[in-house]
């Protein structure tokens, strides 16, 4: 079984914030490019409310960056790219569900990925309406 996992659920991974022990013990995560500036951005922004220090957000960026560009064959994430087909897609579920642009692409991503591998079925996720679209459209949720 594979899990999707917005970025809401990628910082989890590697900040202490509530949740990380289930988004780490996921070994392999499918992503979308998104991530590449949602998480860093997650991160500053948590450097300048003080959450963190300019060397702790630094770290958190350089270990993301790390596991995101790594090219063996245990590398943590599958990451999908935000093509035409995935942006269509992601415009359409914003007609049938109450979000952001970048939360309808992470859920269209999401989508496509569960169709061409079924085995995509869970959806880790903390944003309360990518949530509650994500379940609407017939992903089970981590958490429960």
């Amino acid at each position: 079984m594979s899990v999707f996992a917005d970025s809401s659920a990628l910082v989890k991974r590697y900040a202490k914030e509530e949740g990380q022990n289930l988004v780490r013990q996921i070994p392999v995560l499918v992503i979308s490019h998104l991530a590449r500036v949602e998480v860093p951005s997650a991160f500053w922004r948590k450097q300048r409310m003080g959450q963190l220090s300019n060397r702790q957000a630094a770290v958190l960026v350089s270990l993301f960056e790390n596991d995101y560009y790594d090219t063996e064959d245990k590398a943590p994430f599958v990451v999908l790219g935000v093509t035409p087909v995935v942006l269509e897609a992601a415009a359409r579920l914003t007609r049938r569900h109450e979000l952001r642009a970048f939360d309808a692409i992470q859920l269209a991503s999401a989508k496509l990925a569960a169709e061409g591998d079924p085995e995509i079925t869970e959806f880790a996720v903390w944003d309360k309406r990518l949530r509650e679209a994500a379940a609407a459209e017939g992903f089970t949720l981590i958490p429960a």
